[in-house]
């Protein structure tokens, strides 16, 4: 219903049709996307980051590393800096 008011703002919708459209569910469901997607980003980032350092790595890490959440992608991408070798990020994923 939101796209027929192209034109309008989301607080005009809200205030023509009285909701908030942070509270329904197409809303959450959005916004659950977006952050599954940028997480893949994040995954794919990282992953091409450490085979740039140490060349290609075994699938099952990077099926690992595409399996992380978020947080935890975040802290592996500051983490890949300290690591020397790809038995650095084993043991990272390891204690994980």
């Amino acid at each position: 219903m939101v796209y027929k008011f192209e034109q309008l703002s989301r607080i005009e919708v809200e205030s023509m049709l009285g909701i908030t459209l942070k509270e329904t569910r197409v809303y959450r469901e959005i916004k659950e996307e977006g952050r599954e997607e940028v997480r893949e980003v994040m995954a794919n980032a990282v992953s091409r980051q450490l085979t740039k350092r140490f060349g290609e790595f075994s699938l099952e890490m990077r099926l690992q590393i595409s399996a992380l959440s978020f947080p935890v992608l975040e802290d592996l991408s500051e983490a890949l800096l300290d690591f020397t070798n790809v038995d650095d990020l084993s043991a990272w994923l390891e204690a994980q």
